[in-house]
């Protein structure tokens, strides 16, 4: 079953001004395609692009989309944010010895000491745990099934054993709690769960892992998608959807050497500039009185992310 026959590529221009809502995120056909698959094969996405491209927010996109066709799965993604020292584990969940150590010592009248009792599932883990909530009333505070997204966000930031080191339990939808006796959780039958991995593509990942998952890279948009992006997000009624602003930005972003500002920051600058209230009367980018240069030469600091590229932007667009 494709649980995507709904989702098309479409761009609503009715929206609200200032919007930063998942459910505005626009995703190309090729996007879709890919999303498609792994649903189809169960194996993951893995998403890369330049920081600011929409990597983290494409998947509270799909589960707002997919919670709309099945409101079985949940309405916002299940996340888990990779840290350099993370471990496969932490994962799937998370088990508080200190706490077990205490409460064990307290030694009260009908305390339990269970390590059950000091396990927190953690991303992957409920996922897995939710398609079967019945099973594993001590470990989930519903036994209402459910299907979910999970985001694994910025997996590259891991250590280098980190993925090879959940491929089983990715590929088989199970994983063991070894501090409670080696208890199993697994997948239902019917249970539905795509796993999004995003990647800034910082180091290379284990050929075994890539092997096992779909891969799509998200380009910089084009002017044309850029123009779609600001008008959901500023309106299009807003003065500062203007094709002026956004061919400036490009040529901003193809001059500067180190950190190529991504959509965010577009979006960013535009908000200074119409806070500042920028634009008056009639508007020309290339004839700009002293208050207009002073606001732009300010404004530039919500693009560049290092002085080199500041003081390069300001000395070719504004001398």
């Amino acid at each position: 079953m494709n649980l995507f026959h709904q989702l098309h590529p479409h761009l609503s221009l009715s929206q609200p001004q200032h919007t930063d809502r998942p459910e505005d995120y626009l995703l190309s056909e090729e996007l879709v395609g890919a999303v498609n698959v792994a649903m189809a094969s169960g194996q993951p996405l893995l998403i890369t692009g330049e920081p600011g491209t929409g990597k983290t927010q494409l998947a509270y996109k799909l589960a707002i989309e997919l919670h709309q066709q099945d409101n079985q799965f949940l309405r916002e993604p299940l996340v888990f944010h990779t840290k350099t020292s993370s471990v496969a584990s932490e994962l799937f969940y998370t088990y508080d010895a200190l706490g077990h150590f205490q409460k064990a010592n307290i030694k009260q009248a009908g305390t339990s000491t269970s390590s059950v009792d000091h396990i927190q599932l953690q991303a992957l883990g409920k996922a897995i745990a939710l398609t079967h909530a019945s099973q594993h009333p001590r470990l989930l505070s519903s036994d209402q099934n459910a299907h979910s997204v999970v985001l694994i966000d910025e997996i590259d930031k891991a250590p280098r054993d980190f993925p090879n080191d959940i491929l089983n339990e990715i590929d088989q939808q199970e994983f063991y709690i070894k501090e409670a006796d080696n208890y199993r959780v697994e997948k239902g039958k019917e249970g539905k769960i795509l796993v999004i991995m995003t990647s800034n593509s910082e180091k290379n990942l284990p050929e075994p892992f890539l092997r096992r998952c779909i891969y799509f890279h998200i380009e910089f948009p084009s002017h044309a998608q850029l123009r779609d992006i600001v008008s959901l997000k500023l309106g299009s009624q807003s003065r500062y959807f203007d094709d002026e602003l956004i061919q400036h930005f490009l040529e901003i972003r193809e001059a500067v050497n180190k950190k190529k500002p991504a959509t965010a920051e577009l979006i960013t600058w535009l908000r200074v500039l119409e806070v500042s209230q920028f634009i008056q009367d009639d508007f020309n980018l290339y004839e700009l009185d002293e208050r207009q240069r002073h606001i732009l030469a300010l404004s530039y600091s919500a693009i560049a992310k290092n002085k080199e590229d500041l003081a390069l932007i300001k000395s070719r667009f504004l001398s």
